[in-house]
């Protein structure tokens, strides 16, 4: 889905539940940001996808999702976003849950790089 004026006001006022989010253009869709660091995905199909990590996988495997991933020299990559269940959409408190942990994952994502390479100062 292209990232279009009125997309990315979809995306800020769905994200609006995590405070400071704002919504760039990334991978042919969106990246949705907080304090420098990426903890949502908008992909070109229209799904969305949040950062999960050890301690968050385990609530996507719950609820059935599955990893987002991209061709990459003749096999796929991943980068630690996962499908984000559809519900979420008309469910705005649950989707701050889910939004918060993908930005925690995101921290913590960031923290395990060199400190040079760190964007979240906090």
């Amino acid at each position: 889905m292209a990232l279009t004026r009125e997309y990315a006001a979809h995306l800020e006022d769905l994200f609006s539940v995590l405070p400071g989010s704002s919504v760039r253009r990334m991978f042919g869709g969106a990246g949705v940001f907080r304090d420098g660091l990426m903890y949502a995905l908008s992909l070109d199909d229209g799904r969305i996808a949040l950062k999960a990590d050890a301690e968050t996988q385990p609530q996507f495997l719950a609820e059935g999702m599955e990893e987002w991933s991209y061709p990459y020299k003749g096999g796929k990559k991943s980068m630690g976003y996962w499908y984000m269940p559809e519900r979420l959409l008309d469910e705005p408190d649950e989707l701050a849950l889910w939004a918060r942990a993908a930005f925690e994952a995101a921290i913590r994502a960031d923290r395990a790089k060199p400190p040079s390479q760190r964007k979240f100062k906090s």
